[in-house]
């Protein structure tokens, strides 16, 4: 059991055998993929008030100096995102914005809300009607907060981080394993497609890169909702100076990921942060959402690829690449899924049984107008590399 799990009602714990069969896994116990996707989007940061304040981020502002995207900004960004042919609007955040920020909270009152989440919902709507499918990543969540907003989601995201309590966690509000277990627990009994990842680099150990990635494994097979897990290391900036993994480290953590991860669960590198082209081979197959309009905000220090980089990481691992939606193919009903599908459909998604997108974002993907044309042009895109 993970530090805070059982506070937080998630029974998750994972085999100690497995573990060590995994810390024996190298990048040559690993293939390298068919083919090379990425998705197309605009960052938008809602906002950067955060209730932790860990040593790596850059993105949180303290209380007096967070910023709060009114909905004209948030609407702003995504024009611009659909017109440089975008797909996907990535909404960061901060966690749930504590007491301490009452210019957040006053600001919110005054636009009529009285939670993030809330509010989040309608800077959804607003991506939506401007041609972006959204996918927010708001922090740690109750199951009603992401039922606030889930419906107006083409899929979510929270990385998970560790397994471990580390010290760039430290402070008088710090992550709780538990916590993110709990979020990726709800997501899955919400059918919602959802994106993790672990950070490498922040003061876990090789046992807790292992424990972590079966962790999430574990909820994958009971909910099959996990899309891609991201393999990310921290990234030297203003506020961590500790250094980042090496390649050798990058390799390695990559290949247990492809290793414990099913087939149907993509492994991602952030191209701006990691050496992307050394790492394909180690069982690679997406390199995340990359923008052509705005820049990581998460990671400002480190400017996205342009796509022709994108196709030179792909070329250099002599691989299709393929664009896709902010929500994989396999999540999709039957009738929106391309013929050259061939992956492993979503448990319930050629039935009843199970609501992976909801009427909301099915009626954007099947629209008789120009987003609905791109969204399904990339389904397109994205099928044609896959069949090189």
């Amino acid at each position: 059991m993970f530090p805070g799990a059982s506070e937080y009602g998630v029974d998750v714990a994972v085999d100690d055998r497995a573990v060590e069969d995994l810390l024996q896994t190298s990048p040559s116990d690993v293939e390298a993929p068919p083919s090379l996707t990425f998705s197309r989007n605009v960052f938008v940061p809602l906002t950067t008030a955060c209730r932790y304040t860990c040593t790596y981020c850059t993105y949180f502002d303290p209380p007096g100096q967070a910023s709060l995207l009114s909905l004209e900004e948030v609407r702003e960004i995504c024009r611009r995102g659909a017109d440089a042919g975008c797909t996907e609007a990535l909404f960061t955040f901060g966690d749930d914005p504590d007491e301490r920020y009452t210019e957040i909270h006053d600001q919110l009152a005054a636009w009529g809300h009285d939670s993030i989440h809330t509010y989040l919902r309608e800077a959804c709507e607003v991506a939506l009607e401007e041609g972006l499918l959204p996918h927010a990543n708001p922090g740690d969540q109750t199951r009603e907060q992401l039922a606030t907003v889930a419906d107006v989601n083409a899929s979510m995201g929270v990385m998970f981080e560790t397994t471990a309590e580390v010290g760039a966690h430290a402070g008088p509000r710090r992550k709780v394993p538990g916590q993110r277990l709990r979020t990726l627990e709800n997501a899955g009994k919400l059918d919602v497609a959802f994106t993790t990842g672990i950070l490498v680099g922040i003061g876990e150990d090789w046992r807790d890169r292992a424990e972590s990635l079966l962790a999430i494994r574990e909820l994958h097979e009971r909910y099959d909702h996990i899309q891609e897990v991201i393999i990310q290391p921290v990234v030297e900036n203003e506020r961590w100076s500790d250094g980042s993994p090496d390649l050798a480290t990058m390799r390695q953590v990559t290949a247990m990921a492809r290793a414990a991860l099913p087939e149907e669960v993509s492994v991602q590198v952030p191209p701006n942060l990691a050496p992307a082209a050394d790492l394909i081979d180690c069982g690679v197959d997406d390199l995340g959402g990359v923008s052509p309009v705005t820049d990581d905000h998460i990671n400002p220090d480190y400017k996205w690829p342009a796509l022709r980089e994108l196709e030179e990481i792909a070329a250099s691992a002599d691989l299709p690449l393929g664009e896709r939606l902010p929500v994989y193919e396999r999540f999709l009903p039957p009738d929106l899924r391309t013929g050259a599908f061939e992956g492993r459909v979503a448990d319930g998604a050629d039935g009843d049984e199970r609501e992976w997108i909801s009427p909301t974002i099915r009626d954007a993907l099947e629209a008789a107008d120009s987003a609905g044309e791109r969204y399904r042009a990339v389904l397109r895109d994205e099928a044609t590399a896959a069949s090189r």
